[in-house]
């Protein structure tokens, strides 16, 4: 059995795309996953499975999410031991605590790459953002009162690759690595 972590992009925002995760819970159940974890209300489930083809994995969960709830949600799954190789990889500058500094860890759907993600948002702002790539997350830091000034923070929401990402903060993956 592997440990797998699956983000879901944009539920339970908002009021949109509602998903209680108890029935989500159990639509993971009925996939025969176990040791199954729900973290907060926005769509982090960890569990095991036998299956090693994380593709295989996305597409069921996928499915399952379609026909329980009737909902077209992209799906990022990765296995516990990649996330933490990456949050090994983390820059000196990502996760410190600081309460001036937001930090946010950006997974990419695929197809995209990080090419296809800075193409269409480009550089951060110097002084105000940091970004750095590794493998397929991208490490993004801001000043939580001059956010609104970011480059990145309305064009990964707005731009039409933002549907290839999902984003959570530093505490949220650090929380899910430790369930």
């Amino acid at each position: 059995m592997k440990r797998y972590i699956a983000l879901l992009r944009g539920i339970n925002i908002s009021g949109k795309n509602k998903v209680p995760m108890d029935e989500l819970k159990q639509g993971f159940e009925k996939l025969n996953y176990t040791e199954i974890k729900t973290y907060l209300n926005s769509g982090n489930v960890i569990f095991s499975s036998d299956e090693s083809d994380t593709i295989k994995l996305t597409s069921q969960i996928e499915e399952m999410i379609k026909n329980h709830f009737s909902l077209n949600i992209p799906v990022f799954v990765i296995s516990k031991e990649e996330l933490e190789d990456i949050l090994h990889h983390a820059p000196d500058w990502w996760g410190d605590e600081s309460k001036e500094i937001y930090d946010n860890l950006i997974f990419i759907m695929p197809p995209a790459t990080f090419k296809d993600v800075y193409n269409e948002i480009g550089e951060p702002k110097e002084g105000l953002e940091k970004i750095e790539e590794y493998k397929e997350t991208v490490f993004w830091s801001f000043s939580r009162k001059d956010y609104q000034k970011t480059n990145w923070w309305s064009k990964t929401a707005s731009a039409n690759i933002s549907s290839n990402l999902t984003i959570r903060t530093a505490n949220t993956v650090r929380k899910i690595i430790s369930m």
